[in-house]
């Protein structure tokens, strides 16, 4: 049984001395809150993935409307889905360039936000979310000090 692969980009912006992050809520299963991510194409690598997964659900291009902290730098999640099929998601953590950019949603979700990190672990529905975006905070903040 081989992994599941997935890939995506915490996107956040800085509104009056707070970090935001933007979630999207699902259209199918249990409407649950998530980074824009998804799963590979065929040869298609980690980064190309979650650069064009993040154009597709948020209507986002790289560069153009954020930018990475850092290419190296990625936060792993790890986990079991349908108590059998392991599944690997890395994440790039960005910065919104303009923190008014309107996001365009695809069919795949109906709705996004821009949540503080208390309220973005609150709206989460899988610890392991809540994980990511604890480790992606961390690492903003050391950032930013710097």
């Amino acid at each position: 049984m081989s992994n599941r692969l997935a890939s995506g980009i915490i996107l956040f912006r800085k509104v009056l001395g707070s970090i935001e992050y933007l979630l999207l809520q699902t259209s199918y299963g249990i409407n649950h809150w998530t980074p824009p991510k998804g799963h590979l194409d065929d040869g298609e690598d980690f980064l190309t993935a979650a650069i064009r997964e993040t154009r597709e659900e948020a209507g986002l291009e790289f560069n153009e409307d954020y930018a990475l902290l850092s290419n190296e730098c990625t936060v792993e999640s790890n986990y079991v889905i349908d108590d059998k099929i392991p599944k690997r998601v890395v994440y790039w953590i960005a910065e919104m360039k303009n923190a008014d950019r309107e996001i365009k949603l695809s069919d795949e979700h109906i709705k996004y936000g821009w949540f503080r990190l208390n309220d973005a672990c609150d709206i989460v529905q899988y610890e392991e979310m809540k994980k990511v975006l604890i480790k992606a905070d961390a690492f903003i903040i050391n950032r930013i000090k710097h």
